[in-house]
C-alpha cells in the first residue's frame, strides 16, 4: 500500500490519518493472508495496483477489467469483501481522526475553539452583539428533533456495529500516544480480533428485515450512543456559556431541553403493508421498555455511589419524606431493604425508585404515572446533594440521569405515523359510498368533509380492509396517548398531500377511530408532505386554504397555532431533477413563511432529507446556512436515514460533535440570521430560469422512449429489488416498473451503484447554460460567490460528480445493448456541460479544489471502489444471462452493492 500512499498529499494535521490508514491496511492484509491465503492477498494487491495505475496514468479501463472478468462467484465475492474491508478500516481511521482533531483543539489551550463547536458558536454570537440575557431568552424556543427513519441503504448488522465500536475503542485508547508497548500490542490484538470476527460474519442477513429488526437497528443508536451523549452536550453548552460570558449560574443551572428524537420505524405505513396498528403499539411498548431498562441500570450504578449516611452529612427533608411515602406505597420492596442501609437515605430512595420503575414496566398501579414523577424524584436527590456539600459526591452523575429523563422521557423517541393521501381518499370513498370522491374538486371534497372533520357528524364505518386498518391505527394512537402520554406521539404525515381536503380527511378518520381528547379536539399534529415540484409550488396556497378553513383553524388553535409542514427532497428530485428540487424547496419555504406571516401562524419545517446529496443529504450546518433567512427560527426537524445515521451517530464522540454542530447552526441562524440581501429578488428570477430549463432537460431524458428499459439494464436495479435492505418494497405494490411508481431511494441507489449518479446532476448544465445565454452570467458568478443557497447547491453537485466515474458508467451502460447509443452520448454531453459551468462559476481547476479533505477522502477509496464496480458489471451480465436464477452470482452481486455503498457513501 505504500506506493499509493506516497502519491496522496496529506496536510500536516492529517499526517496521523495517513499513518493510521497505512497501519490498518497492513493489518487487513495480514488478516486476508491468514483467513484466505497468501496467494489471495497477492491477487488483491495486483488488482489494487492496477486500479491505482488506471487512475494515476489514465490507463484504459479494460486493463483492470481483464483481471476481473469471469471470476468464479465465490472468488469474486471474496475479492469484493476484501476491498470492502479496506473501506471499513479507512472509514474507521477517518472517524478516529475526527476525534483526534477535536481533542487537539481541546488540548491546544490557544483560546481558539474548534470551528462549529458550541463555544465557537457562542463566541461568534457574542461578537455580533448577543448578550447573555438574549441567549437565555432564546434557549427555551430551541427545539431540534432528528427523526430516524427505516429507509436503510446501509443496514449494518448490530453484531457488526458492536465490532466496529471495539475497533474504534482500540484506536482511541492511544490517541495521546501514552500507551506502553505492551498496551499498544494489546490494542492491536483487540482490533485484529474484531476485524477477523467481522470478516467471518455475513454483511447482511439473507432474510429481509422486519419492522422489529429495523427497530432494533435504530434503537442501537438511541440507546447505546445518544443516551450516553446527551448529558455531555448540555455540559458542553454550560462550559461554552461560561467561557464566553463568564460564570452565569442563573442561565447554566436552568438550561431547557434543546433536543429530542423521533422515529418512523413502526409508524411509516406509506407503501409498507408490514406497518400497521400492531407495529405502532409494539414500537411504543418496546421503546418504553428499552428506556426504562436503561434507567434501572443507571439507578443500580448510582446505588454504589450514593452511600452518604446520616448524621455524617445532611439530607433534605423532602428526600426523607419521599422515602417514607414510598415505604407505604411499596411495602414489599421496602421490606427487602437491608437494615444496614437504614442510615443511607439516598440509597433507600434509589431502591424504592427502582421498585417503582419495575412496577411501571409491569403496568402495576403503584408504578410511575409518567416521566414527570420520576424526574421529580431524581431532582429531589439532585437538589439535596447540591444543598449538602454533595456536588463532588454524586451530584454530577445524578444530573446526567436528570438530563436523560428530560431528553427521552418514558418514550425514548416520538413515533411519527405516515400514510399516503390516496389511501385516505379511497377509504373515504368507500365509507361515504361515493365512487366519484377522488375525482371531485378539492373545494367540494373539503366542504363535504367539514361536518365529519369537526365532529358535528360521525363518519360512517366501512368493512373494507382499508378502513379497518385505518380505524385500528387511530385506535392504537388513542390508546398510546393514554398509555404513554402526548410526548410519545409525533406527527401524522400525509404524503402526496395536494390540497386541504387531504388534511381534513385525517381529522375525520381520527375522530372515527376514537382519537379525541376531553375538549373534543383531535390531539395530533397533522403535517402535509409536499414532495413533488407541483405540490411544492402550490404549497403556500394549500397552507392558506387550511389556515382559513374554520374547522382546521379550530384544530390549529388547539395545537398552539403551530403548523408542521414536511418538505420532500426525494420525490421532488426524482420528479424534476436536482436543480428544480432544490429551488422548489427553497422557494417553497420562502413563500410558505410569507403565507404563515399573513395568517398569523407559526411554521415548523420538517425536512425529509435522505442519505445522498440527491435526496437532500448535504451537511446539516451547510443546509441551515443555505436555508431562507428566518426559516429556522429555533426549530429544526429533519430525517436521518440510511448510511447517514451510522456516519453521524455510530460513535459517541462523533455523535456529540454532530449534535454540537447542529445546535450551533440553529442558534446562529435564529439569533443572528444573515442580513437581508437586496440582490436576492434578481437571483431568484435567475434561479427560476435555471430550474425551469434544467427540468426540461431532465424530463426530456427520463421521459424519452425506451428510458425505463435503459435504466433497468444500465443499472443493478433488478438486484437492488431482490436485496433484503428494508421491510418496505422498492416500488408501489401492484404497480409496474414505471419511474412514477419507483421509490426515490432505489432510483438514486441504482444510479449511484452504476457510478453515473444521474439524479444528482443531470440537467444542471443545461439550466446554467440557458441562464448564461439569457445574459445572466454575471449574476450567476455573484450567486456562486455570495448566495449560500446557490453556493451550497453547486458544491453538492460537484461532490456528486467527484464520486461518479464516467468510464465505469459506460461499462454499465453497454449492458443496455442498442439503448446505450441512444442514451449514453446524452449523458456525456450533459455531464461535460455541467462540469464546465461548475468549474467556471467557482473559478476552480478541479471540482473539489475548495475542499481538499473531502477530495483526499474520495481518493483514498477510489482504488478499492473501482475494482468492485468492474466486478459488478461482469457479475450483472452473467446473472442476467442465467435468467437471474444463479444464486451464487446473486450473492456476489449483493456483496458488490454493499461494497460500493461503503466506498462511495451518500448512496441512497
Amino acid at each position: 500500500m505504500n506506493q499509493y500512499r506516497s502519491t496522496l498529499e496529506f496536510a500536516a494535521p492529517d499526517l496521523p490519518l495517513r499513518d493510521d490508514v497505512r497501519r490498518l491496511g497492513a493489518l487487513v492484509g495480514d488478516m486476508l493472508a491468514e483467513q484466505v491465503s497468501p496467494e489471495f492477498l497477492d491477487e488483491v494487491e495486483k488488482v489494487r495496483m492496477a486500479a491505482i495505475a488506471r487512475r494515476q496514468n489514465d490507463e484504459p479501463l479494460h486493463t483492470l477489467a481483464s483481471l476481473l472478468d469471469g471470476l468464479a462467484p465465490a472468488r469474486a465475492e471474496a475479492l469484493i469483501r476484501a476491498f470492502s474491508t479496506y473501506f471499513q478500516v479507512v472509514n474507521i481511521a477517518e472517524r478516529v481522526h475526527r476525534i483526534r482533531r477535536r481533542r487537539d483543539y481541546q488540548r491546544a489551550g490557544s483560546g481558539k475553539p474548534q470551528p462549529e463547536g458550541l463555544e465557537d458558536t457562542l463566541r461568534r454570537l457574542e461578537a455580533q452583539g448577543v448578550t447573555l440575557d438574549e441567549l437565555a431568552a432564546w434557549l427555551p424556543r430551541v427545539d431540534i428533533e432528528p427523526v430516524f427513519t427505516a429507509h436503510p441503504t446501509e443496514a449494518v448488522r448490530r453484531a457488526l456495529l458492536e465490532k466496529e465500536q471495539l475497533m474504534v475503542a482500540s484506536l482511541i485508547s492511544d490517541l495521546d500516544g501514552q500507551r506502553t508497548p505492551g498496551e499498544r500490542a494489546s490494542d492491536i490484538a483487540r482490533f485484529r480480533m474484531a476485524l477477523t470476527s467481522t470478516w467471518q460474519t455475513a454483511d447482511s442477513s439473507p432474510v429481509r428485515p422486519g419492522v422489529e429488526d429495523e427497530r432494533e437497528h435504530v434503537g442501537f443508536y438511541l440507546i447505546e450512543v445518544l443516551y450516553r451523549v446527551m448529558p455531555v452536550l448540555y455540559e458542553t453548552l454550560e462550559s461554552a456559556i461560561t467561557a464566553t460570558w463568564g460564570d452565569a449560574p442563573q442561565v447554566t443551572s436552568h438550561l431547557p431541553r434543546l433536543l429530542r428524537f423521533g422515529t418512523w420505524v413502526g409508524g411509516d405505513m406509506d407503501g409498507n403493508p408490514n406497518v400497521d396498528a400492531a407495529t405502532v403499539a409494539a414500537t411504543l411498548a418496546a421503546q418504553r421498555d428499552a428506556i426504562l431498562a436503561r434507567y434501572l441500570k443507571e439507578l443500580r450504578q448510582l446505588t454504589t455511589l450514593l452511600s452518604q449516611t446520616v448524621p455524617m452529612v445532611g439530607v433534605s427533608p423532602q428526600v426523607l419524606a419521599r422515602v417514607e411515602e414510598y415505604r407505604a406505597l411499596l411495602p414489599r420492596a421496602a421490606a427487602q431493604s437491608r437494615p444496614r442501609h437504614g442510615d443511607m437515605p439516598y440509597r433507600l430512595l434509589n431502591d424504592l425508585m427502582r421498585a417503582r420503575l419495575h412496577a411501571t414496566l409491569e403496568n402495576r398501579p403503584e408504578g410511575y404515572a409518567g416521566p414527570e414523577e420520576f424526574a421529580h424524584d431524581v431532582d429531589l436527590i439532585l437538589h439535596s446533594l447540591a444543598a449538602n456539600r454533595g456536588v463532588h459526591a454524586g451530584w454530577f452523575a445524578v444530573r446526567r440521569l436528570a438530563w436523560r429523563v428530560r431528553s427521552f422521557g418514558f418514550h425514548l423517541a416520538r413515533l411519527d405515523v405516515r400514510q399516503e393521501s390516496g389511501v385516505h381518499a379511497r377509504a373515504l370513498a368507500e365509507a361515504l359510498g361515493d365512487a366519484r370522491w377522488e375525482t371531485r374538486e378539492a373545494a367540494e371534497r373539503a366542504a363535504l368533509l367539514a361536518p365529519y372533520a369537526s365532529g358535528e357528524r360521525a363518519l360512517p364505518e366501512a368493512a373494507d380492509e382499508g378502513n379497518r386498518r385505518l380505524d385500528a391505527v387511530f385506535a392504537a394512537l388513542a390508546d398510546a396517548l393514554r398509555r404513554h402520554g402526548a410526548d410519545a406521539l409525533g406527527a401524522y404525515i400525509v404524503s402526496m398531500a395536494h390540497d386541504r381536503a387531504d388534511v381534513l380527511t385525517v381529522l375525520a378518520l381520527a375522530r372515527r377511530g376514537g382519537l379525541v381528547d376531553g375538549d373534543g379536539q383531535v390531539p395530533l399534529d397533522i403535517a402535509p408532505l409536499f414532495e413533488t415540484i407541483d405540490d411544492l409550488r402550490h404549497g403556500p396556497d394549500t397552507l392558506r386554504d387550511l389556515a382559513t378553513d374554520p374547522v382546521y383553524r379550530r384544530h390549529l388553535a388547539a395545537r398552539g397555532g403551530v403548523q408542521m409542514v414536511m418538505l420532500g427532497y426525494s420525490d421532488s428530485g426524482k420528479d424534476g431533477g436536482i436543480a428544480a428540487s432544490r429551488w422548489g424547496l427553497q422557494r417553497g419555504q420562502f413563500e410558505l413563511m410569507q403565507a404563515a406571516q399573513e395568517l398569523g401562524i407559526k411554521l415548523t419545517f420538517f425536512h425529509g432529507r435522505g442519505g445522498s446529496i440527491i435526496r437532500g443529504g448535504t451537511k446539516t450546518t451547510r443546509a441551515i446556512d443555505a436555508a431562507p433567512r428566518g426559516s429556522v427560527d429555533g426549530r429544526l426537524r429533519v430525517t436521518e436515514q440510511g448510511e447517514v445515521i451510522h456516519r453521524k451517530y455510530g460513535i459517541r464522540a462523533l455523535a456529540l460533535r454532530s449534535l454540537e454542530q447542529t445546535t450551533g447552526a440553529v442558534l446562529l441562524s435564529s439569533l443572528r440570521p444573515r442580513p437581508p440581501e437586496p440582490r436576492e429578488p434578481q437571483w431568484r428570477e435567475v434561479m427560476e430560469q435555471v430550474a425551469g430549463d434544467s427540468t426540461r432537460a431532465y424530463r426530456a431524458f427520463v421521459e424519452a422512449e425506451g428510458f425505463m428499459d435503459y435504466f433497468r439494464q444500465a443499472t443493478p436495479i433488478d438486484v437492488i429489488e431482490r436485496m433484503t435492505l428494508g421491510s418496505r418494497p422498492s416500488r408501489l405494490l401492484g404497480q409496474d416498473a414505471a419511474l412514477s411508481n419507483l421509490r426515490a431511494i432505489p432510483w438514486v441507489f441504482a444510479w449511484s451503484q452504476a457510478r453515473a449518479v444521474i439524479p444528482g446532476w443531470y440537467g444542471v448544465g443545461s439550466g446554467l447554460q440557458a441562464a448564461v445565454d439569457a445574459g445572466h452570467a454575471a449574476a450567476l458568478h455573484e450567486m456562486a460567490r455570495d448566495w449560500p443557497f446557490f453556493r451550497t447547491f453547486l458544491d453538492d453537485v460537484a461532490m456528486v460528480l467527484s464520486k461518479g466515474d464516467l468510464n465505469i458508467a459506460e461499462m454499465f451502460s453497454r449492458l443496455a445493448g442498442p439503448l446505450h447509443e441512444a442514451f449514453f452520448p446524452r449523458i456525456q454531453r450533459e455531464l461535460a456541460l455541467t462540469r464546465h459551468w461548475l468549474l467556471a462559476l467557482n473559478d476552480q481547476q478541479s471540482l473539489l479544489q475548495h475542499d481538499p479533505r473531502l477530495s483526499l477522502s474520495i481518493r483514498l477509496r477510489n482504488p478499492y471502489v473501482d475494482p468492485i464496480s468492474v466486478i459488478q458489471v461482469d457479475l450483472l451480465r452473467r446473472w442476467r444471462e442465467s435468467g437471474r436464477e444463479d444464486e451464487a452470482l446473486l450473492r456476489a452481486l449483493v456483496a458488490s452493492i454493499n461494497g460500493v455503498s461503503q466506498g462511495v457513501q451518500n448512496t441512497g
